[in-house]
């Protein structure tokens, strides 16, 4: 369901915690894109499509969403800030932006909306896209939604002040053949979800 007061909204510590991390730049939620970002698509694909969209730079799930986007006939939007090679698939369209600051978050932003599912690592991101009323899933079968993306962004400060204050060292653990399975797993789930809802 869409976050309270619609897509575009966040509201309660969510909408608290996103607003830090917006300080200093312009609130882009709903902006339109440059027009040279325009590639493909020419504006914003049809609301009634479930629509996948990937955070490409450093998903190590790519493979695993082009094979589920091929059994259920989806579109996929592979949004980098350089060209990567791609199946030969017209369903499947890789979007190459500016290699500007949020440039690639910018463009997923302004071609997500209800219904889509967006794949990314990167939690400001996620709340950006939760707020136009898009699904979230991380590369480890994670999601994150209205209820979960406020506690997300404190803990993803947290870390970080820890990082720099040399408290915390290391990140994550390498990918395991089971964390595919799950993400593959939780979208399966997450597009069946989506599909009841209508």
């Amino acid at each position: 369901m869409p976050p309270p007061g619609g897509p575009g909204v966040l509201s309660g510590p969510a909408a608290a915690v996103l607003g830090r991390y917006r300080t200093g730049r312009a609130d882009r939620i709903g902006r339109a894109a440059p027009a040279c970002w325009r590639r493909v698509h020419g504006g914003r694909h049809s609301a009634s499509m479930l629509h996948l969209l990937i955070d490409a730079d450093a998903c190590p799930v790519k493979e695993e969403v082009y094979r589920v986007a091929k059994r259920h006939k989806l579109t996929v939007s592979v949004v980098a800030n350089q060209w990567m090679r791609m199946p030969d698939d017209p369903s499947i369209r890789i979007e190459v932006v500016d290699d500007g600051f949020d440039a690639a978050d910018d463009w997923i932003v302004e071609h997500s909306g209800p219904g889509d599912i967006v794949i990314t690592e990167d939690i400001p991101l996620a709340a950006r896209c939760i707020a136009k009323g898009a699904r979230v899933l991380t590369a480890r079968g994670g999601t994150y939604d209205e209820q979960s993306i406020g506690s997300a962004l404190a803990q993803r400060g947290l870390m970080q002040y820890l990082r720099e204050a040399g408290a915390v060292n290391g990140g994550q653990r390498p990918m395991q053949a089971r964390d595919r399975a799950v993400f593959v797993q939780e979208l399966e789930r997450v597009i069946q979800s989506v599909r009841k809802l209508g």
